[in-house]
């Protein structure tokens, strides 16, 4: 089994690299889905994000209201760093899980938009970056997911820097271009995973 760490910064294509390395055949363990699943309704992990934040972060039907929370933490760092305490543990506990289910001849692509900031680089054979300058990011922020420009930038300036991000890569994905030009390095890439994994 090779163990391979996918980041990169919000807006810079990550999820669009993971579709693509999963339809070849990759497992993908999605940090952001399991840290859905891990607080939805009726689960010990909602229950401790309500103990510390309060019911306001509740939509009517009791399930977890993400743009409150979202415009509670992205704005005060210690609030980030208290939902953090809560929804880390359970995301890698449920990670470990799935990983310990795959084959030894499986790629698995762990797909972890803190690992920069959580320090996680460590856990994997290799880490591999999508990267896109920040301008690119806002823009695609701004214009494909009709984010208002200052929460773009908040949410960008809560991330690890482009740098920091730059330090941890063992492999770095230039997706400051259109889309057509990300899938021919996804591909040269995932042939490097699997001639790694080739005995």
């Amino acid at each position: 089994m090779l163990k391979v760490g996918l980041t990169g910064g919000i807006g810079a294509g990550k999820s669009e690299v993971s579709r693509l390395l999963a339809s070849y055949g990759a497992v993908v363990v999605d940090a952001d889905k399991i840290a859905r699943e891990v607080v939805e309704p009726g689960s010990p992990g909602l229950a401790a994000v309500v103990a510390e934040f309060g019911t306001e972060v509740l939509t009517p039907d009791g399930a977890l209201d993400r743009p409150r929370l979202g415009s509670i933490v992205f704005a005060d760092p210690a609030r980030l760093q208290a939902l953090n305490a809560i929804v880390h543990p359970l995301v890698g506990r449920r990670s470990a899980e799935l990983e310990g289910a795959v084959g030894p001849d499986d790629i698995v692509i762990h797909d972890v938009p803190l690992l920069t900031e959580n320090a996680l680089a460590e856990l994997y054979d290799l880490v591999v970056v999508v990267d896109a300058s920040p301008a690119t990011q806002l823009d695609r922020l701004v214009r494909l997911r009709g984010m208002d420009e200052g929460e773009a930038r908040s949410r960008m300036a809560a991330q690890a820097t482009r740098e920091q991000r730059l330090a941890v890569a063992d492999v770095v994905l230039d997706n400051d271009g259109p889309l057509e030009a990300l899938e021919p390095q996804v591909k040269r890439v995932w042939q490097q995973l699997r001639d790694r994994l080739a005995p």
